[in-house]
């Protein structure tokens, strides 16, 4: 992965990008305030021809001042240009006003993260989500999922689905390949890869394993669908390894999930994954890896998403590096048979084998 390998900029231009960070909280909540008091929309709608601060005032219930800090600002973060005293958004604008992905990504930062990455050094120094204790009391964030605010956890469930969801129409055909009977959906959340393996194929039985937050959502969505005589529950905090996973499964997926632990519990997870197979079974593991991505942007969403993992999740985990991760699925005493890295926006999945 060549992206950061070499230094890109000229020191004008490192020193740009420096300033630029010193005052990235800043600019991160001006555009947000641009977005959602509908400035950029208004902008957006009036073309080419742009629109002056008191046209702006007209549906936008605030005052000459705050709306002209909001558009000056924008200019500096080139959102915006201005001609004639004529504000027009740029290419940067459109994407902060209509692109599905940064939308996703700047409300989960704002709902879930922002508050508490004040405590990130604490975090680091301590090994625990620090930062957690902005949104709610408990050790690690999933017990606390079915807790939050509705407008809050609709931030974090919108960013979980977006990137996963688009992987499974491409999963599914690969994960039934070999029509396996009995499928264990691990960290299943709300149950859709649950419901969508049981769309697939009219025969398939699946577990799903989740902590009893989540498994709630999932049995009233499962019931709406009409497939609960096909789907079971298996209730569990998966890091207490005195509780033996359920056996005898061709099938085991696991969908961004294991990115949620460290390296030593990823270990014991895929472990105790061996032993509830069958002799011929597989685990599928879908998974973003920061080196495994097309574009910079993307490897760098996932390496601040790691940050999210440590000052507000667990403390522990992140979004992997390949590197690490294969020598966990060895150290469990698997292998890797099949790597697609071509899965929905971001993601490669794995299918892994007793060794």
């Amino acid at each position: 992965m060549e992206f950061f390998t070499k230094e890109t900029k000229t020191a004008l231009q490192a020193k740009e990008a420096a300033l630029q960070l010193a005052f990235a909280p800043v600019a991160f909540q001006a555009s947000r305030a641009l977005r959602d008091f509908g400035i950029l929309k208004m902008v957006s709608k009036s073309g080419t021809n742009g629109l002056t601060i008191e046209e702006i005032m007209q549906e936008v219930k605030l005052s000459r001042y705050a709306i002209r800090v909001l558009l000056e600002a924008g200019l500096g973060m080139e959102l915006l240009i201005v001609n004639n005293k004529r504000y027009s958004l740029t290419k940067t604008g459109y994407f902060i006003e209509h692109d599905q992905l940064t939308r996703i990504n700047m409300d989960f930062v704002q709902d879930i993260c922002y508050k508490g990455m004040y405590h990130l050094k604490d975090s680091l120094e301590e090994g625990r989500p620090a930062g957690l204790k902005e949104l709610g009391p408990w050790d690690t964030i999933y017990p606390g999922l079915p807790l939050l605010p509705p407008e809050i956890g609709k931030s974090w469930f919108d960013f979980d689905h977006y990137y996963s969801d688009l992987a499974f129409p491409q999963a599914l055909p690969i994960v039934f390949k070999d029509k396996p009977r009995r499928l264990l959906d691990i960290g299943g959340n709300t149950g859709k890869w649950t419901l969508a393996s049981t769309a697939y194929d009219k025969e398939v039985q699946v577990t799903m394993f989740d902590l009893p937050g989540e498994i709630a959502i999932a049995q009233q969505r499962v019931k709406d669908a009409g497939v609960a005589d096909r789907v079971f529950f298996h209730e569990a905090n998966i890091l207490d390894e005195s509780l033996p996973f359920p056996q005898g499964f061709d099938v085991i997926w696991m969908s961004q999930f294991l990115d949620c632990f460290s390296e030593p519990e990823i270990e014991s997870i895929l472990k105790r994954c061996r032993e509830a197979l069958t002799p011929n079974g597989a685990i599928y593991i879908l998974e973003p890896f920061w080196n495994r991505q097309v574009f910079k942007s993307a490897a760098f969403c996932l390496q601040q998403t790691s940050l999210y993992f440590t000052a507000m999740a667990n403390g522990n985990s992140q979004m992997y590096h390949t590197d690490e991760f294969f020598q966990c699925i060895q150290n469990a005493g698997l292998q890797v048979v099949d790597e697609n890295n071509q899965m929905g926006l971001s993601y490669t999945l794995l299918k892994c084998v007793k060794a």
